[in-house]
Parts: C-alpha cells; structure tokens; sequence
C-alpha cells in the first residue's frame, strides 16, 4: 500500500511537472497585463505602453497596461501581489515610490518578499518647472517667493514617495524653505494645475512636460543631472542652481508576482531585453529624453533592496511619515 501511495505522489507531481512546463513552454498564450499605479498621462503610464508596443509586436501577443491609481502606487502593489503568479499580471513601478511607501504609510505589500523582479526599465530626468507667468526665474528667486510672502511654497507631486515628492522634500529641507505638498494621482493633473499657477512650482519629467514646454506654458529653472542637457544647454544643472548634489533613485522597474516560474521570468527579461535595443522605441524614448536602462532580475532585486534601505532612512529623516 505504501508503494502505491509513492507511485501515485510521483504521478502526481510529473503530471504537475508536465502541466507547468506545458504552461510556460508556450508563454504567453493570452494577454499579458501590466498594471501601473498611476492615472493615464505620467512618465510610468506613457513609457510603459511604449514598451508594451514593442514586446507585443515582437511576440504576437498582447502586452496591455491598466492603470489603478491610489495609495500612492500601493492599490497596484498590492492587486499584483496578489495576483496568480503566471506571469499574466506584471506590474510597472518607480523604484524610489515602491521602496519608500513601507515607511511612508502602511501598506498591504512587501516590496521586495512580495514580488519577482524581472528588469530595469528606464529612468527619469526631472526638472525644475514654474508656470510661465511666475516671477521666479531662478531657483534662488523661486525659493524666495515663499519667504517674500510668508507662506509655504506650494508644490505639486505626482504622487506619495515618486522621486519628485522625495526630491522636493529633500530641498526643502537642504535649503530651509517651508512647503506644503500637494499629491495627485498622477503628472497629468499635476501639470494642469501647474499651468494655471494653483501650485508654486513641480518636479516634471520631459516626457510628461513636453506639450507644455513647446506652449510656452511653463519655464524651466533647474534639471536634476549632472550635466546640462544638450536640449536644453541654458538650464543649469542642479548644482549650478545651488542646490548641491541632491538625487533620489529614478528608474522604474518590471515585476511578477513572486512564485511566478523562473523560466517565465527568463522570458519576460529576455523580451524586454530585446524591446530596449528596439530601434523604434529608443528613438521614441530618446525623443521623450527617456534613458534606457537594463538589468538581470538578481541585479534588479539587489538594487530595490539596498533602495528600501536607504528609503526608510530618508523618509525618518525628513520626517515624511503620514499619519493614518
């Protein structure tokens, strides 16, 4: 009898074994999606489709992005999370959002335990950015305009723990300038209200600016690299700007669930891998003044880790705890 209970717990798991193997020798075999926790319009949403574009052309499959804003990016941490891990479900984030939430608020997800990291995908470049009619031409004078008239310079953040809330508040506090954060779902609102002037200034990427910048709508006083962009050669780096070497991580990142398969991981890097050296989409991200970037899924993971380290720090630091 205990022969046959053995016989069958090997049948068992071969017929499991065959059955997952089946699964992921032919992956993908329906829509893949991959969730953003951001609303349509931001630097996540735009260049994520852009990727999807190319991996689904390239695999004759679709590779459809959904967007569930909320929470900071957390509403789309946790759904993922939770999602089967069959690599149907991905999710698209920033790398500075998704470390820093754990010590921003609590959460439902673990950044780093909860998910499968599959690649690197791009980073930001961020700017400075006042509307067009504010009297600030400068960082210095920007900065001024608060103290001028004893109030907290409004700023407008794409949302809870991205790069532009953290960079912010880091100037803030570098500088000694009183500010007042108001988050939104997402760069598009934010950049509406950045426009008509209900917010004093904002932290865009290009990607998201670009329409307005052509407008004559906003004025650029800083950008957040080490060199000047050949695009803009008249806009001072940060440091030239004085505001030293102020940084936050930029990249955003491809996940699974984790439990999902290694080779489905496998596949998932090595396709987008291809799509990043896709010259249709370097040229579309090198228009949206979008840097490629690339990564394993062990370097990735190595990377998000030493991230929620170093976020956690800042987050106590600054004081940027939210009250539930």
């Amino acid at each position: 009898m205990r022969n046959v209970f053995l016989a069958l717990g090997i049948a068992l798991a071969v017929g499991l074994f065959g059955e997952l193997a089946a699964a992921t020798d032919d992956y993908p075999s329906r829509p893949v999606k991959i969730v953003v926790g951001i609303a349509p319009g931001g630097i996540t949403d735009v260049t994520t489709r852009i990727y999807a574009e190319a991996v689904s052309k390239a695999t004759g499959q679709n590779f459809v992005v959904e967007n569930r804003p909320g929470g900071g990016g957390g509403i789309a941490a946790n759904y993922v999370q939770n999602s089967p891990p069959d690599g149907y479900t991905l999710l698209s984030y920033l790398g500075s959002q998704q470390a820093a939430l754990p010590a921003l608020q609590d959460v439902d997800f673990d950044p780093v335990k909860g998910f499968q990291q599959i690649t690197l995908l791009f980073d930001l470049v961020i700017f400075v950015a006042v509307p067009e009619n504010s009297p600030a031409h400068t960082v210095a004078e920007l900065l001024q305009v608060g103290r001028n008239n004893h109030r907290d310079l409004i700023f407008g953040s794409p949302g809870l723990g991205t790069p532009s809330h953290l960079l912010a508040a880091r100037i803030s506090q570098q500088t000694h300038t009183p500010m007042q954060y108001v988050q939104y779902r997402g760069g598009s609102q934010m950049l509406v209200d950045l426009v008509a002037g209900r917010v004093d200034f904002a932290l865009p990427s290009y990607t998201v600016s670009s329409s307005y910048l052509a407008a004559h709508k906003l004025r650029i006083l800083a950008v957040a690299s080490d060199e000047r962009l050949s695009a803009m050669p008249d806009v001072p780096t940060f440091k030239e700007a004085g505001l030293g070497g102020l940084k936050v991580a930029t990249w955003d990142g491809l996940a699974a669930p984790a439990g999902t398969p290694v080779s489905i991981v496998n596949k998932l890097h090595d396709e987008f891998q291809k799509a990043s050296s896709d010259p249709e989409l370097k040229a579309r991200l090198a228009a949206n003044g979008t840097p490629i970037l690339t990564s394993t899924p062990e370097e990735m993971t190595n990377i998000l880790t030493e991230e929620v380290k170093q976020s956690a720090i800042l987050i106590k630091r600054l004081g940027l705890r939210q009250q539930q």
